[in-house]
């Protein structure tokens, strides 16, 4: 029996903690609190393309003078999303520190600031000057989700829909792993001089209710580990350091008692 009790101690959990979307009132509300409003804003938030991005930018034209078949004048084309679990940083044209992208015909032109959609009507406005009738597709090809901690392949989430939310993020890494918390999941948005954080407790199915399970690209997704897992840790590191002391020590304690078991 104290085995038992000594394994449950130490495992720091109770199966209620594994369980996920929870109605039974059972702690106090961990997550933060996101109100209607600014909910509304994340549903229709739109990444703006920023220094050091990388866009896939391809130019249509019309084939011949009545024809309805387009074909490429310009294809920097995106090799990062046929496969959604790695980004590779050399694709697409790299956004300079000024907010430009050099292109054939036009030169440089800013698009920081501006949607994929925005970027899009900018370039074929630009290109109209030389070209009849072009047509442009502008998309940002280096979106992405950092995820660390508890969770079985941290590691970098291709954005692939413009916008993910949380539960399909741990889906792609994997799940949580056995110690992670599912109370205190911290989501940390923003400059890293001044970020905001938000906390999200899975396992209560009432407090999703009032905040967002919607993240944007670059968002940093950090899985803690159970309160007792850092006390486990140690108990563990340490417990070999006693076993050495305790067989060092073992023949000197055996001749005590034997000298005070001896008849006087």
């Amino acid at each position: 029996m104290s085995m038992l009790i000594g394994i449950l101690f130490n495992s720091g959990c109770t199966i209620k903690d594994d369980r996920l979307f929870q109605h039974d009132g059972k702690k106090d509300d961990n997550s933060s609190v996101i109100e209607d409003a600014q909910y509304e804003q994340e549903v229709k938030y739109e990444y703006k393309i920023a220094p050091n991005d990388r866009l896939s930018i391809i130019a249509y034209v019309q084939s011949t003078t009545g024809s309805q078949q387009m074909s490429s004048i310009l294809a920097n084309t995106d090799t990062t999303r046929q496969g959604l679990s790695s980004i590779d940083a050399s694709a697409g044209l790299l956004v300079t520190q000024k907010g430009t992208v050099r292109l054939p015909l036009i030169g440089s032109v800013k698009v920081v600031g501006l949607t994929e959609d925005q970027a899009s009507k900018v370039l074929i406005t630009k290109y109209k000057k030389f070209i009849r009738n072009p047509y442009v597709t502008v998309e940002i090809t280096n979106q992405r989700i950092i995820v660390i901690g508890e969770v079985k392949n941290p590691g970098i989430v291709p954005v692939v829909n413009g916008t993910m939310n949380l539960i399909e993020v741990i889906a792609r890494t994997g799940y949580l792993t056995d110690v992670a918390s599912r109370t205190n999941i911290q989501i940390v948005r923003g400059n890293l001089r001044h970020p905001t954080i938000r906390t999200v407790d899975l396992t209560d199915g009432k407090s999703l209710l009032t905040t967002s399970l919607l993240l944007q690209p670059n968002d940093i997704v950090y899985v803690q580990a159970r309160a007792m897992t850092g006390f486990n840790k140690a108990f563990n590191e340490t417990v070999p350091f006693f076993n050495t002391v305790s067989a060092i020590l073992a023949p000197f304690v055996q001749r005590t008692i034997i000298l005070n078991q001896a008849p006087r």
